[in-house]
């Protein structure tokens, strides 16, 4: 994936993506020094791209968009609609100049069954993602599966879940999208997920394990840090943090008390912990 160095996931000053977030966010976030946006789009339709892309280009920042599908239009229970709604979100992607869409793209937030995702799920969700990969190359653009915890998803939980589905899908603009606050709860040790997601890992979310202010958690960072360099990581490493949770996202998130002091915390203590950290394994 094209976009490298440090972003902050726009979870940050807004998780509804309008006119009023995009000229809050995008010139503090030049303020921070950071090299790109992960913008989170609830309503990828109802976003005005030409906007965003206007105020990117002014003050010269990148993007990534990410989302997760609908419950009611998932490869599994709607292939069609799925393909149709991923298909609109990499239109507006696109629009908005956006290197990459990543996030819960093979399902939705909040899809669970209660058991270990079946043969036939997997087969549905590889269909789709191939078709929606494909899409995205022919707009020049590269695809990230994030693997999210089992209370969020029943589908990809683990670095090797996900690399199983990027190796069946075999497109080449695929990539995996691992996330230290999920990891923290599946893997068997952090480094142990991003060894072993290596071959296909572009894109990581730097969360704290409270998903409030990194350093001021219990991940093990000098853990992540280290295993990304052994492994040369080059990709893009995002901050995410929870500070604006709508009602309608915090239950499916789990996220309804505040998770850190204040915005001004985690981008004044917590930004500045992990470029340092960054800085000490030669990754920036």
């Amino acid at each position: 994936m094209s976009v490298k160095g440090f972003g902050v996931h726009t979870a940050m000053w807004a998780m509804e993506w309008n006119r009023a977030a995009a000229e809050f966010a995008i010139p503090e976030a030049v303020r921070y020094g950071i090299d790109f946006l992960e913008i989170t789009m609830l309503d990828p339709q109802g976003v005005d791209a030409a906007h965003t892309r206007g105020l990117l280009e002014k003050h010269k920042v990148e993007c990534v968009c990410s989302l997760g599908l609908p419950l009611d239009r998932l490869p599994t229970n709607n292939p069609d609609g799925a393909l149709e709604f991923l298909k609109m979100a990499l239109d507006k992607s696109h629009a908005i100049g956006a290197k990459a869409m990543s996030g819960v793209i093979y399902g939705a937030i909040g899809q669970r069954t209660g058991f270990p995702p079946t043969e036939a799920e997997k087969e549905a969700t590889v269909r789709v993602v191939s078709q929606a990969a494909a899409y995205a190359r022919s707009l020049g653009m590269d695809y990230g599966l994030e693997a999210v915890n089992r209370y969020e998803n029943h589908i990809l939980n683990t670095a090797a879940q996900a690399v199983e589905i990027v190796e069946r899908v075999g497109q080449p603009n695929v990539f995996i999208h691992l996330d230290t606050y999920h990891m923290n709860i599946e893997e068997k040790g952090i480094a142990n997920g991003i060894l072993k997601a290596r071959d296909h890992l572009r894109y990581i979310h730097l969360s704290a394990s409270d998903r409030g202010t990194p350093g001021k958690d219990t991940i093990a960072w000098d853990e992540v840090f280290a295993a990304l360099a052994a492994i040369g990581f080059t990709g893009g490493m995002a901050m995410e943090s929870f500070i604006t949770v709508p009602p309608q996202i915090a239950s499916a998130l789990s996220v309804w008390r505040p998770v850190a002091e204040s915005r001004e915390d985690v981008l004044g203590y917590g930004l500045p912990f992990l470029k340092n950290k960054a800085k000490q394994y030669g990754l920036i």
